[in-house]
Protein backbone atom coordinates (compact mmCIF):
# COMPACT_ATOMS: atom_id res chain seq x y z
CA UNK A 1 0.00 0.00 0.00
CA UNK A 2 1.35 3.43 -0.99
CA UNK A 3 0.63 6.24 1.33
CA UNK A 4 1.49 8.56 4.34
CA UNK A 5 2.32 5.66 7.05
CA UNK A 6 4.48 3.97 8.49
CA UNK A 7 2.85 0.80 7.33
CA UNK A 8 3.63 1.75 4.14
CA UNK A 9 7.28 1.53 4.81
CA UNK A 10 6.79 -2.18 6.38
CA UNK A 11 4.98 -3.33 3.43
CA UNK A 12 7.39 -1.85 0.60
CA UNK A 13 10.00 -3.74 2.75
CA UNK A 14 8.22 -6.99 3.23
CA UNK A 15 7.04 -7.14 -0.62
CA UNK A 16 10.45 -6.29 -2.07
CA UNK A 17 11.76 -9.50 0.62
CA UNK A 18 8.57 -12.00 -0.24
CA UNK A 19 8.29 -11.54 -4.17
CA UNK A 20 7.33 -15.49 -4.41
CA UNK A 21 4.13 -15.11 -6.67
CA UNK A 22 6.06 -12.44 -9.61
CA UNK A 23 3.10 -10.06 -8.61
CA UNK A 24 5.43 -7.66 -6.88
CA UNK A 25 7.81 -8.23 -10.52
CA UNK A 26 5.27 -8.12 -12.80
CA UNK A 27 3.95 -4.65 -11.37
CA UNK A 28 7.52 -3.15 -11.53
CA UNK A 29 8.17 -4.46 -15.21
CA UNK A 30 4.82 -2.81 -16.41
CA UNK A 31 5.80 0.07 -14.88
CA UNK A 32 8.65 0.52 -16.79
CA UNK A 33 7.29 -0.68 -20.26
CA UNK A 34 4.68 2.48 -19.72
CA UNK A 35 7.02 4.43 -19.15
CA UNK A 36 9.07 3.56 -22.25
CA UNK A 37 6.04 3.94 -24.36
CA UNK A 38 5.24 6.95 -23.08
CA UNK A 39 8.34 9.14 -23.18
CA UNK A 40 10.73 7.11 -25.04
CA UNK A 41 13.11 3.72 -24.39
CA UNK A 42 16.04 6.06 -23.07
CA UNK A 43 16.61 6.66 -19.28
CA UNK A 44 18.79 9.58 -19.82
CA UNK A 45 16.09 11.65 -21.53
CA UNK A 46 12.97 10.15 -19.69
CA UNK A 47 12.88 11.06 -15.81
CA UNK A 48 9.66 8.39 -15.10
CA UNK A 49 11.30 5.35 -16.75
CA UNK A 50 14.82 6.18 -15.16
CA UNK A 51 12.80 5.60 -11.44
CA UNK A 52 10.92 3.02 -12.90
CA UNK A 53 13.77 1.61 -13.74
CA UNK A 54 16.09 2.49 -10.73
CA UNK A 55 12.67 1.08 -8.42
CA UNK A 56 12.67 -1.97 -9.98
CA UNK A 57 16.92 -2.84 -9.30
CA UNK A 58 16.29 -1.86 -6.25
CA UNK A 59 14.14 -4.88 -5.85
CA UNK A 60 16.26 -7.13 -7.00
CA UNK A 61 14.32 -7.51 -10.84
CA UNK A 62 16.73 -9.16 -13.34
CA UNK A 63 18.52 -6.47 -15.41
CA UNK A 64 17.64 -8.64 -18.77
CA UNK A 65 13.91 -8.18 -17.97
CA UNK A 66 14.47 -4.86 -17.22
CA UNK A 67 16.08 -4.68 -21.08
CA UNK A 68 13.20 -6.99 -21.93
CA UNK A 69 10.71 -4.44 -20.69
CA UNK A 70 12.39 -1.42 -22.23
CA UNK A 71 12.46 -2.69 -25.50
CA UNK A 72 8.75 -3.95 -25.47
CA UNK A 73 7.23 -0.57 -24.06
CA UNK A 74 9.23 1.52 -27.07
CA UNK A 75 8.33 -1.09 -29.69
CA UNK A 76 12.11 -1.63 -30.54
CA UNK A 77 11.22 -5.28 -30.61
CA UNK A 78 8.31 -4.97 -32.85
CA UNK A 79 5.63 -6.15 -29.38
CA UNK A 80 4.62 -2.74 -28.63
CA UNK A 81 2.38 -3.03 -25.68
CA UNK A 82 -0.91 -0.61 -24.73
CA UNK A 83 -1.65 -0.61 -20.94
CA UNK A 84 -4.20 2.39 -19.72
CA UNK A 85 -4.33 3.99 -16.62
CA UNK A 86 -7.62 3.46 -14.53
CA UNK A 87 -8.38 5.34 -11.16
CA UNK A 88 -11.09 3.53 -9.07
CA UNK A 89 -12.30 4.85 -5.94
CA UNK A 90 -13.78 3.27 -2.91
CA UNK A 91 -14.35 2.64 0.66
CA UNK A 92 -13.33 0.42 3.23
CA UNK A 93 -14.09 -0.42 6.66
CA UNK A 94 -14.48 1.64 9.50
CA UNK A 95 -15.29 4.59 6.44
CA UNK A 96 -11.32 4.52 4.99
CA UNK A 97 -11.06 5.70 1.94
CA UNK A 98 -9.19 4.23 -1.01
CA UNK A 99 -7.76 4.91 -4.30
CA UNK A 100 -7.13 1.98 -6.53
CA UNK A 101 -5.01 2.56 -9.67
CA UNK A 102 -4.66 -0.28 -12.34
CA UNK A 103 -2.70 -0.64 -15.18
CA UNK A 104 -4.89 -3.08 -17.78
CA UNK A 105 -5.02 -3.81 -21.37
CA UNK A 106 -8.73 -5.14 -20.42
CA UNK A 107 -10.96 -2.57 -18.53
CA UNK A 108 -13.82 -5.06 -17.66
CA UNK A 109 -11.22 -7.69 -16.06
CA UNK A 110 -9.69 -4.84 -14.01
CA UNK A 111 -13.65 -3.26 -12.74
CA UNK A 112 -14.60 -6.83 -12.32
CA UNK A 113 -11.42 -7.86 -10.11
CA UNK A 114 -11.36 -4.57 -8.51
CA UNK A 115 -15.36 -4.94 -7.33
CA UNK A 116 -14.84 -8.41 -6.54
CA UNK A 117 -11.73 -7.70 -3.85
CA UNK A 118 -13.62 -5.17 -2.41
CA UNK A 119 -17.17 -6.81 -1.91
CA UNK A 120 -15.55 -9.62 -0.28
CA UNK A 121 -13.35 -7.82 1.97
CA UNK A 122 -15.77 -5.72 3.20
CA UNK A 123 -15.38 -2.63 1.03
CA UNK A 124 -17.23 -0.66 -1.64
CA UNK A 125 -16.57 0.78 -5.36
CA UNK A 126 -17.32 4.47 -4.97
CA UNK A 127 -18.90 6.93 -7.62
CA UNK A 128 -15.95 9.41 -9.54
CA UNK A 129 -15.00 12.23 -6.94
CA UNK A 130 -16.53 11.25 -4.38
CA UNK A 131 -12.99 9.76 -2.78
CA UNK A 132 -10.44 11.70 -5.10
CA UNK A 133 -10.59 14.95 -3.25
CA UNK A 134 -9.88 13.72 -0.27
CA UNK A 135 -5.64 13.17 -1.69
CA UNK A 136 -3.26 15.52 -2.80
CA UNK A 137 -1.22 14.40 -5.85
CA UNK A 138 2.37 15.01 -4.30
CA UNK A 139 6.37 14.25 -5.56
CA UNK A 140 7.00 11.06 -3.25
CA UNK A 141 11.04 9.91 -2.21
CA UNK A 142 11.86 7.59 0.22
CA UNK A 143 15.22 7.63 1.51
CA UNK A 144 16.78 4.45 3.42
CA UNK A 145 18.34 5.32 7.10
CA UNK A 146 20.27 2.27 6.19
CA UNK A 147 23.69 4.49 5.28
CA UNK A 148 22.99 6.72 8.52
CA UNK A 149 21.66 9.48 6.34
CA UNK A 150 19.59 11.88 9.01
CA UNK A 151 16.95 14.25 8.55
CA UNK A 152 19.18 17.17 8.35
CA UNK A 153 21.29 15.93 5.45
CA UNK A 154 18.29 15.24 3.56
CA UNK A 155 17.10 18.65 4.14
CA UNK A 156 19.71 20.39 3.19
CA UNK A 157 20.63 18.29 -0.38
CA UNK A 158 17.10 18.97 -0.92
CA UNK A 159 15.44 22.12 0.45
CA UNK A 160 15.94 24.62 -2.48
CA UNK A 161 14.74 21.44 -5.09
CA UNK A 162 10.85 21.75 -3.89
CA UNK A 163 10.98 19.44 -0.70
CA UNK A 164 8.15 20.64 1.68
CA UNK A 165 8.06 18.33 4.46
CA UNK A 166 10.33 15.28 5.38
CA UNK A 167 8.89 12.66 7.63
CA UNK A 168 10.11 9.68 9.94
CA UNK A 169 8.52 6.43 9.10
CA UNK A 170 11.01 4.54 11.14
CA UNK A 171 13.30 2.82 9.22
CA UNK A 172 13.18 5.30 6.12
CA UNK A 173 12.33 8.97 5.72
CA UNK A 174 9.59 10.05 3.44
CA UNK A 175 10.44 13.21 1.26
CA UNK A 176 7.41 15.03 -0.07
CA UNK A 177 7.09 17.44 -2.74
CA UNK A 178 5.17 18.91 -5.64
CA UNK A 179 4.18 15.70 -8.11
CA UNK A 180 5.94 18.13 -10.68
CA UNK A 181 9.16 18.69 -8.23
CA UNK A 182 10.01 15.13 -7.72
CA UNK A 183 12.44 14.64 -10.58
CA UNK A 184 14.45 17.66 -8.75
CA UNK A 185 14.50 16.62 -5.35
CA UNK A 186 15.62 12.62 -6.45
CA UNK A 187 18.53 14.88 -8.48
CA UNK A 188 19.63 16.68 -5.73
CA UNK A 189 19.98 13.79 -3.67
CA UNK A 190 22.03 12.34 -6.23
CA UNK A 191 24.61 14.81 -6.04
CA UNK A 192 24.74 14.85 -2.55
CA UNK A 193 25.97 11.28 -2.37
CA UNK A 194 22.34 10.02 -0.51
CA UNK A 195 20.93 7.16 -2.10
CA UNK A 196 16.84 7.47 -2.23
CA UNK A 197 14.98 3.78 -2.80
CA UNK A 198 12.39 4.88 -4.89
CA UNK A 199 10.84 8.16 -6.46
CA UNK A 200 7.35 8.85 -7.78
CA UNK A 201 4.02 10.37 -7.85
CA UNK A 202 1.78 9.58 -4.91
CA UNK A 203 -1.37 10.42 -3.71
CA UNK A 204 -1.10 11.67 -0.08
CA UNK A 205 -4.36 12.29 1.96
CA UNK A 206 -5.26 15.32 3.81
CA UNK A 207 -7.13 14.18 6.25
CA UNK A 208 -6.20 10.55 7.87
CA UNK A 209 -8.87 7.84 9.79
CA UNK A 210 -6.79 6.33 12.72
CA UNK A 211 -7.18 2.23 13.05
CA UNK A 212 -7.60 0.78 16.51
CA UNK A 213 -6.67 -3.21 16.94
CA UNK A 214 -9.70 -4.33 15.38
CA UNK A 215 -10.17 -2.13 12.52
CA UNK A 216 -6.42 -2.28 11.58
CA UNK A 217 -6.61 -6.18 10.37
CA UNK A 218 -9.35 -5.71 8.43
CA UNK A 219 -8.24 -2.81 6.30
CA UNK A 220 -5.24 -4.63 6.20
CA UNK A 221 -6.87 -7.53 4.34
CA UNK A 222 -8.43 -5.64 2.14
CA UNK A 223 -5.61 -3.60 0.69
CA UNK A 224 -3.36 -6.97 0.86
CA UNK A 225 -6.54 -8.55 -1.46
CA UNK A 226 -6.93 -5.21 -4.12
CA UNK A 227 -2.67 -5.47 -4.47
CA UNK A 228 -3.26 -8.90 -4.79
CA UNK A 229 -5.24 -8.38 -8.27
CA UNK A 230 -2.44 -8.55 -11.41
CA UNK A 231 -4.47 -4.58 -13.11
CA UNK A 232 -3.68 -2.93 -9.55
CA UNK A 233 -0.63 -0.99 -9.44
CA UNK A 234 -1.09 0.88 -6.58
CA UNK A 235 -3.60 1.13 -3.19
CA UNK A 236 -3.54 4.75 -1.55
CA UNK A 237 -5.36 5.13 1.76
CA UNK A 238 -5.99 7.56 4.30
CA UNK A 239 -5.96 4.77 7.10
CA UNK A 240 -3.56 5.90 9.78
CA UNK A 241 -1.92 2.58 11.36
CA UNK A 242 0.14 3.58 14.89
CA UNK A 243 3.52 2.11 15.65
CA UNK A 244 1.61 0.59 18.90
CA UNK A 245 -1.31 -1.04 16.74
CA UNK A 246 1.44 -2.68 14.89
CA UNK A 247 3.07 -3.95 17.36
CA UNK A 248 0.54 -5.29 19.15
CA UNK A 249 -1.22 -7.16 15.95
CA UNK A 250 2.33 -8.49 15.42
CA UNK A 251 2.28 -9.64 18.96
Amino acid sequence: MSGHSKWATTKHKKAAIDAKRGKLFAKLIKNIEVAARVGGGDPAGNPTLYDAIQKAKKSSVPNDNIDRAVKRGSGADGEGVNYETIMYEGYGPGGVALLIECLTDNRNRAAMEVRTALTRNNGTLADPGSVAYLFTRKGQVIVSKDGGVTEDAIMEATLEAGAEEIEDLGESFEVLSEATDVVAVRSALQEAGIDYDSAEASFVPSMKVEADESLAPKVMNLVDALEDCDDVQNVFSNVDISDEVLAALDA
